[in-house]
């Protein structure tokens, strides 16, 4: 299948790279935050990837996630930090009443800095550390097993420091390579007490998996999700205006090991609106 919107998934990595690359030059002081208790998952705990409202959080970070908190998210997942320290991060989120229970880092870091990668998300007080992407030329079967050697290392790492490590699907992992679907090799072989995944319920069902499948295959391998909606077209759109069955899906948040679960939308035309939209939406839902 071809990979929808991969001008959008290029520019991600991308733009991690960029808004990261400060962060880590930076450097930390090394001074951990305690995470929060899990809550029970609710609607009273709704959280958001802030890749949806990058463009207005290079604009103006502490506003963003002053706006994000009136309209009632708690939780936020970020994609870049934006040239601030992880300290200031962490005051920023202090002051407006927010958690950040994971972030979304380039592998580039992973192999290259780990060390300041848990550094950070310790002082920032992220719970997950997550990797989101594979380039186009990496997807061999040869290469996913360095990356299972690689995940299985850095979430031994994670594991020490006291926090944990887990990757996002795409819809890519899902096409199969000399009989092997790589989503299916990822899971099998991961080491499930280092190797966590965030399910990207719009992802996974563009590649034609079954995310309900998966969960009861996997249990307690998906702590996290995103929730990203699909319109009829197969193309991205707000929450609740897809074709997705958030409802079902979430009936199986136990069997899932569900933690946290993050809003998300790649490519809104106004991304402050489709935040609104969006958390209104799950708010009705009865999960």
């Amino acid at each position: 299948m071809k990979y929808l919107d991969n001008k959008h998934t290029l520019m991600r990595r991308e733009f991690l790279m960029g808004m990261l690359g400060t962060v880590f030059l930076q450097g930390c002081n090394n001074e951990s935050r305690d995470f929060a208790e899990t809550q029970l998952i609710s609607t009273d705990n709704v959280g958001i990837q802030l890749y949806t409202v990058r463009d207005r959080m290079a604009v103006d970070f502490r506003k963003t996630l002053h706006q994000i908190a009136e309209i009632g998210y708690k939780e936020v997942e970020f994609a870049g930090y934006f040239e601030n320290s992880p300290k200031e991060v962490y005051g920023i989120l202090s002051e407006e009443g927010l958690l950040s229970p994971s972030t979304h880092i380039p592998v580039e870091f992973i192999e290259n800095a780990p060390s300041k990668v848990i550094d950070t998300a310790l002082t920032i007080g992220h719970e997950y550390i997550v990797m989101a992407w594979i380039e186009p030329q990496n997807r061999t079967l040869e290469k996913y097993k360095e990356y299972i050697e690689l995940f299985n290392l850095f979430g031994d790492q994670c594991k020490k420091a006291g926090i944990k490590f887990a990757y996002h699907n795409h819809d890519f992992e899902f096409e199969v390579i000399n009989g092997v679907r790589p989503m299916d090799l990822l899971l099998d072989t991961t080491d499930k007490d280092l190797v966590s995944f965030e399910l990207d319920l719009y992802w996974i069902t563009k590649g034609g998996g079954d995310p309900i499948e998966y969960i009861k295959k996997y249990p307690k391998r998906f702590p996290m999700w995103h929730i990203k909606d699909m319109a009829s077209d197969a193309s991205m759109t707000d929450v609740g205006e897809g074709i997705i069955n958030f409802e079902q899906i979430f009936k199986y948040k136990d069997l899932s090991g569900l933690e946290h679960y993050f809003i998300e939308r790649d490519d809104p035309s106004d991304s402050l609106v489709t935040a609104k939209k969006s958390f209104d939406a799950i708010i009705k839902l009865d999960i």
